[in-house]
C-alpha cells in the first residue's frame, strides 16, 4: 500500500510516518520501481501501536522500548508492566500539577476586577509570582 493508504489505515499523518522512518520507529519500506514507498499490513500495525502509545502520552523512547519488548516473545511482561506503572505515576503527577495550576489560575481570575491594565490583578499576580529557583 502507498503512504497515503498507510496513513489512512493507521490514523497517522504522512509526515509523521516519514519522521518515524527517519528516527527508526518504523523500518524503511520497500519501494516500487518508480520510487513510491510500499507499506505492508505489519507496517500499519506498527504505526497503530506507535500512534496509540503517543495517544497515551508515552515518549518516543518509551515506545521504542515497548516495541522491542513486543517483538521478543521470550521476554516476560514484567518490564512492560514496570514501564506502564512509571508512566502512570508521571501522568498522575502531571495531573496534580495541572490541578494546582488550575486552582491558582481560578483564584487569580476570581480576584480580577476588570478595569485599567495598570490595575489588572492577573498581571500583578504574574509579576509577583514566587521565584522557584530559591529554597
Amino acid at each position: 500500500m502507498t503512504i497515503s493508504d498507510a496513513a489512512a489505515a493507521s490514523g497517522c499523518h504522512l509526515e509523521t510516518i516519514r519522521y518515524y522512518e527517519r528516527v527508526g520507529l518504523l523500518p524503511r519500506p520497500g519501494r516500487t520501481r518508480s520510487g513510491y514507498r510500499q507499506y505492508t499490513p505489519a507496517d500499519v500495525e506498527r504505526l497503530r501501536f506507535v500512534t496509540r502509545g503517543r495517544d497515551l502520552g508515552f515518549s518516543l523512547e518509551e515506545i521504542r522500548s515497548l516495541l522491542q519488548l513486543a517483538e521478543d516473545p521470550a521476554l516476560s511482561c514484567a518490564e512492560v508492566d514496570r514501564l506502564a506503572r512509571e508512566h502512570l505515576d508521571d501522568i498522575q503527577t502531571r495531573i496534580r500539577d495541572l490541578q494546582r495550576m488550575a486552582s491558582e489560575l481560578e483564584r487569580t481570575i476570581g480576584s480580577c476586577r476588570v478595569g485599567q491594565r495598570g490595575q489588572c490583578t492577573i498581571l500583578e499576580t504574574l509579576r509577583r509570582f514566587p521565584d522557584h529557583s530559591s529554597p
